[in-house]
């Protein structure tokens, strides 16, 4: 069984594939992850997933990669990791009250035999009316700077949300596990004990 790879620098997706149990090594694939001029979410996620995982596959060849990448939509606008403060308020503010879409795309590479199995999960959120000091409290008490949309679900970031709808409680969080345990197994590297 080859080695198992995770093509991600993210302690979020780190955590998440340990839920696992899987033994696995993280590599970053220093890809740039810049949009294409009106590339469309979905398309991008998926473009930067497979980038991603082939990245690690030119370095790894007798590896399984598993490669994710993750943005909002919200009516067409591109919301990615703000990195700064001040860009964190801004574009929770531009949300509040609003649906958004989260996109999370996930590329699976059988780097020996360049076998790939991609797919995009998507979760709509409805934000809550927020005026600026509740953005500006939540902002400051979690630093969401490194996440798609500035806001952690799995932490305060709840508090931020009327509802939310999706199939996988992992997508929203940056890696489909559902999916990954799917595909894993299409690769033949099961989760759990076969017969």
């Amino acid at each position: 069984m080859p080695a198992l790879i995770l093509a991600s620098a993210s302690v979020y997706r780190k955590r998440l594939l340990e839920r696992l149990g899987l033994a696995f090594a993280c590599e970053t694939p220093d890809i740039d992850e810049s949009p294409l001029p009106g590339e469309p979410a979905q398309e991008l996620v998926l473009r930067l997933s497979r980038a991603k995982a082939r990245a690690i596959a030119a370095r790894r060849p007798d590896t399984l990669i598993i490669a994710s990448d993750q943005v909002g939509d919200s009516e067409g606008r591109i919301l990615g990791k703000p990195g700064t403060v001040e860009r964190a308020c801004e574009q929770l503010r531009s949300i509040a009250g609003r649906e958004v879409r989260f996109l999370t795309g996930l590329c699976v590479l059988d780097a020996a035999s360049g076998r790939e199995l991609a797919a995009v999960e998507t979760c709509t959120v409805r934000l809550r009316a927020l005026d600026a000091a509740a953005v500006h409290d939540y902002v400051a008490r979690e630093l969401p700077l490194d996440c798609a949309g500035s806001f952690r679900i799995e932490g305060l970031g709840i508090a931020l949300f009327e509802s939310v709808q999706l199939d996988d409680p992992t997508v929203l969080e940056g890696l489909p596990l559902i999916r990954v345990v799917e595909v894993l197994g299409r690769m033949g590297m099961p989760v759990l004990a076969q017969r």
